[in-house]
C-alpha cells in the first residue's frame, strides 16, 4: 500500500494528499510532527534531508512533492491529471513551477498573519504583496473559458497552485481583482478533496505552538 508521510499544515504535503484522493487510491496517512519528529533516525532513513512529504510505495521512497505527483500520474494515469496537448501541458507545468518558485516563497511572508501571530517586516510584506499580485495577474491571464488551467478537468496545476491560492484570502489578499481566478478558487474549495484536507484548528494551534517555541529560543 502507498504510505504518505506528511504534515497537515504543509501545502507541499497537501498537494500530494489531494492527488491521492482525486485518483481514488488507497493509502496510509502518517503524520510527521514538525516539533522534531522529522529529525528522528527512523524518518531520516526514508527522508535524509528531513523534508516532507515522502511517499513510500512498496519500499520505494519518493521525496519532493512535484516528483511524487509525476510518479503518481505515471503509475496511476486514470483519471488523467495532466493535459496531452503540448501547449496545454506547458501551461499546466508553468503554473506548477511559478507556484513553487514565485508564489509560495512570497506567501510564506504572511505566515505570522496565517497563524494570528504578531510580527512581519513591512518592507518584506510589501515586496511579497507585489510578487503575489504579479503571479495572480499571470494566472488570471492563463485561464481561458475552460474551468481549469488548460483543461476541462482538474489537473496537477490546480493541485499545486490551489493549495496556495486558496489560503491567500485568509491573510487579507483579495482575489476580487481576478474574476476568472476567483471563480477557479471557488470551484476548488467546493471539491470534497479540498474540504477533506483542510487544515484543522487543532493542527493550526499545534504548529503555532512550535513556531512560538522556536521564536522563544
Amino acid at each position: 500500500m502507498l504510505t504518505l508521510y506528511h504534515s497537515p499544515i504543509s501545502p507541499n504535503s497537501r498537494r500530494v494528499w489531494i492527488t491521492l484522493l482525486e485518483k481514488g487510491l488507497e493509502f496510509e496517512l502518517v503524520e510527521i510532527k514538525l516539533d522534531g519528529e522529522q529529525f528522528k533516525p527512523e524518518f531520516l532513513a526514508i527522508s535524509p534531508f528531513h523534508h516532507i512529504p515522502v511517499l513510500v510505495d512498496d519500499g520505494f521512497n519518493i521525496m519532493e512533492s512535484l516528483a511524487i505527483l509525476d510518479y503518481l500520474e505515471a503509475k496511476y494515469p486514470t483519471p488523467a491529471m495532466l493535459p496531452k496537448d503540448a501547449k496545454d501541458l506547458a501551461i499546466a507545468r508553468t503554473v506548477q513551477l511559478v507556484t513553487v518558485n514565485e508564489l509560495l516563497p512570497a506567501a510564506t511572508t504572511f505566515l505570522p498573519q496565517f497563524l494570528s501571530l504578531p510580527g512581519g517586516d513591512p518592507e518584506k510584506i510589501e515586496k511579497a504583496q507585489q510578487k503575489i499580485a504579479t503571479v495572480l495577474k499571470f494566472f488570471e491571464n492563463l485561464l481561458d473559458e475552460r474551468p481549469y488551467f488548460a483543461s476541462q478537468n482538474l489537473t496537477l496545476a490546480e493541485v499545486v497552485a490551489g493549495t496556495v491560492v486558496t489560503v491567500l484570502p485568509s491573510v487579507g489578499i483579495s482575489l476580487s481583482y481576478y474574476p476568472k481566478l476567483s471563480a477557479w478558487h471557488d470551484r476548488l474549495v467546493a471539491r470534497t478533496t479540498w474540504q477533506a484536507t483542510e487544515t484543522t484548528p487543532e493542527a493550526m494551534e499545534a504548529f503555532k505552538s512550535i513556531v512560538l517555541a522556536r521564536m522563544a529560543q
